[in-house]
């Protein structure tokens, strides 16, 4: 049995920041991951990171494009916080080592990004993710009252009383399972985008902190709500970031039009990502896309040497896995499952529902994206309210009694897994997976009917039934991956059914929600969130007043 005063579950920038503040404010801490931290799934974020540094641009003019973008769903006091936050962040992560980009003056380069008012966005080339978590990971070895716990898979989440516990995990590279007793607990366990086959997100994204803190009982928030990105590459489903619109990509039609002048005559390109998604959709099944069901991305026009100086991956990434060249031809794009605004529902100090756990990054909604999130406010994200997380999970620990986490917490979840881990015959995971993909994928898209959500609800009712009977071929006990699919898969199940569920309650369009049944955004009825609770008859769902502070809804337009 592992103790410490808080436990970090996730590695990502997220999780590390989260980690950095708990460990510098004098207390034990342990981070767990089932991954190597530098291999964590904000490293591959591409385009950059907002902060309002700019002569002429403002935190004022940050919120304000923030809560627009999120088609006012968005809480506004925690937009307030993000953004008055990112200057200071910025300047903190650069001081940490993170190497940016730099204009002709010395100062941090900016570039335009989507649903922007100005060019906000600093980046270092398009591997600012990555770029970040070294900076932040370096910073963090130097901490040496930390413990991390690489290659380690959550398996519950154990409250009592009210108050977390603690949590057991698996050593994936023993197969032995222990128990991390903890006074404070922070979930950053990254997206679940794995629900989708068509997806940007690591094949490691499959929500584990999200579902356990589910399981346990705190609220998930704003789970309809799923970002589709405009620009990826089909097939591989590998991002092509919104940063190569912002250094001046245009998208075009098999007609040859640069079709965002219908949609978004004054942003075109650099629109919200959900205006964009459903231009590149509805130019395809119009019948005015290519012959393969895309639309381009032209870069040509920049020229080779800025394309391949600030777009270097996806220069690498066109020509190995699309075998085409972005300085001589158009890019094939279609919008795939990127983000995830919905998670497990916090209040602007990362606190859940439940004592002692806080959550923070695309694991977490403290609703600042709302029903669309604007590029580059993700990376913002995971670091200002990583860093809050940290902070006020000190503080309770600080006050909390110690953990009771017992053997037999352990011994619970040994016997789950035994049970999967035993079972002589059954159904293999993969096949049950492909079967919930293929159901997101096609009835839970970018547009959405009512018919396709109860067929994509029925059909998760009967893949819970399936996985109940889920079967691992391999018996080993070192790295076994196949009992670690059907770990996540269960996971994977819980977190698409609340989507669906939140899906069919909202009658309304909203952001990346999107009812051809109900065309119109409905304030008057919908200003509100949607909460999902477990329940042993299924998600069950209630609401939460939208915090307005400054800005009244109004029409969007770009």
């Amino acid at each position: 049995m592992q103790r410490h005063d808080v436990l970090v579950v996730g590695a990502g920038l997220a999780g590390q920041r989260a980690a950095l503040e708990a460990v510098r404010a004098g207390l034990d801490v342990g981070m767990l991951s089932k991954l190597h931290p530098l291999r964590s799934h904000s490293a591959a974020a591409q385009g950059g990171i907002n902060a309002s540094l700019g002569p002429q641009d403002s935190v004022k003019d940050h919120v304000f494009d923030t809560v627009k973008g999120s088609d006012y769903l968005a809480d506004q006091d925690a937009v307030e916080i993000l953004c008055r936050e990112a200057g200071p962040i910025v300047i903190e992560m650069e001081h940490f080592g993170t190497i940016f980009n730099r204009a002709a003056d010395g100062s941090l380069d900016r570039r335009a990004f989507g649903g922007a008012s100005y060019n906000r966005t600093i980046f270092s080339a398009d591997r600012t993710g990555l770029a970040l978590l070294q900076g932040l990971y370096e910073e963090l070895s130097r901490e040496k009252r930390l413990k991390v716990y690489e290659e380690w898979s959550a398996l519950d989440l154990v409250v009592r009383g009210g108050r977390v516990q603690g949590v057991v995990a698996l050593d994936r590279k023993s197969g032995n399972i222990d128990g991390f007793a903890a006074r404070a607990v922070v979930i950053a366990t990254g997206p679940f985008g794995r629900t989708y086959p068509n997806t940007t997100n690591s094949h490691a994204s499959t929500g584990d902190g999200t579902a356990l803190a589910y399981r346990a009982g705190a609220f998930l928030k704003d789970m309809e709500m799923v970002q589709f990105h405009p620009t990826c590459l089909p097939g591989s489903w590998i991002l092509i970031t919104e940063g190569a619109r912002g250094e001046g990509g245009i998208l075009r039609n098999g007609k040859g039009e640069r079709f965002m002048s219908r949609y978004a005559p004054n942003k075109l390109e650099l629109a919200s990502r959900d205006v964009v998604s459903r231009a590149i959709a509805t130019e395809v099944q119009e019948g005015r896309g290519f012959p393969d069901g895309t639309c381009r991305l032209e870069l040509m026009h920049l020229g080779r040497e800025k394309v391949e100086t600030k777009l270097q991956e996806i220069v690498e990434f066109s020509r190995n896995f699309a075998g085409i060249d972005p300085v001589v031809e158009g890019i094939p794009v279609y919008p795939g499952q990127h983000y995830m605004m919905g998670g497990v529902s916090t209040n602007p100090r990362a606190e859940t529902n439940i004592s002692g756990l806080f959550a923070a990054g695309e694991a977490a909604c403290v609703s600042v994206h709302g029903a669309n999130r604007l590029g580059a406010n993700s990376l913002l994200e995971t670091l200002v309210y990583g860093k809050i997380a940290g902070t006020n999970a000190a503080s309770s620990a600080s006050k909390a009694p110690a953990s009771d986490l017992s053997q037999a917490d352990v011994d619970r979840a040994v016997q789950r897994v035994h049970a999967i881990w035993d079972r002589k015959q059954g159904e293999p995971p993969a096949v049950i997976r492909n079967d919930m993909q293929k159901a997101m994928r096609e009835d839970v898209g970018i547009y959405r009917t009512p018919q396709q959500l109860e067929a994509a609800r029925a059909k998760l009712v009967e893949l819970q039934k399936r996985y109940l009977n889920v079967y691992v071929q391999d018996k080993s006990t070192t790295y076994n991956v196949n009992l670690t699919d059907a770990l996540e898969l269960g996971y994977l199940l819980d977190l698409a059914q609340a989507i669906v569920a939140a899906a069919i309650l909202r009658t309304e369009s909203r952001g990346a929600h999107v009812r051809l049944d109900f065309p119109k955004r409905d304030d008057a009825n919908w200003l509100k969130h949607i909460l999902v609770q477990s329940s042993p008859k299924g998600p069950a769902l209630s609401f939460l007043p939208v915090t307005v502070t400054s800005y009244q809804p109004m029409e969007r337009h770009y």
